[in-house]
């Protein structure tokens, strides 16, 4: 859908002149904010695809909203800090799943299509313990000694857990690959 049309006819806005204005008013903040929101994106992403979907997720997020952002001072703010918020989001899957995934899958193999369900499964294969601390560790990026506070439990046991997590991941793995 392009960017002329992603909000045209969506919604309701008949029977009240408030809600008639309302979606005009949106319809013109999406036509002032557009393309410096998408431009910004393909800065940010160094993809025209990546931005113009992240871009379209914003937008509705925001009208979906629009009854309340309308009075704020800063809309555009908000529309923005939605947009990077998202793209933070999407990041952060790609970098924990680009560390798991020598724990996943052999160098080899070809990468499912829906990674984050094969992930998902994965760590539900582990202990709830040994899943925090890789979580924390290897995807959030926390030291051993931040997890450990987190988890109200030793450094020590936290490196121990994530071992233990490490080797029954690639165990699973050669499981699976026989």
């Amino acid at each position: 859908m392009g960017w002329s049309r992603a909000f045209q006819g969506e919604g309701s806005a008949e029977g009240s002149s408030v809600a008639v204005d309302q979606r005009r008013s949106f319809e013109d903040f999406f036509r002032l904010e557009r393309d410096r929101l998408f431009g910004a994106l393909v800065l940010v992403t160094g993809d025209p695809q990546e931005a113009e979907d992240l871009a379209q997720d914003a937008f509705v997020s925001v009208w979906e909203r629009w009854d309340r952002l309308n009075g704020i001072e800063n809309p555009a703010g908000y529309l923005h800090r939605t947009a990077i918020n998202a793209f933070r989001k999407r990041y952060r899957r790609r970098e924990v799943f680009r560390r798991l995934l020598p724990f996943l899958a052999p160098a080899e193999a070809s990468w499912p299509a829906d990674s984050r369900l094969v992930l998902s499964e994965a760590l539900r294969s582990l202990t709830p313990r040994q899943r925090a601390a890789l979580v924390l560790t290897e995807l959030f990026g926390y030291r051993a000694t931040e997890a450990a506070r987190m988890l109200g439990i030793r450094p020590s046991t936290v490196g121990a857990l994530r071992h233990q997590g490490r080797e029954a991941l690639r165990r699973d793995s050669e499981i699976s690959d026989d």
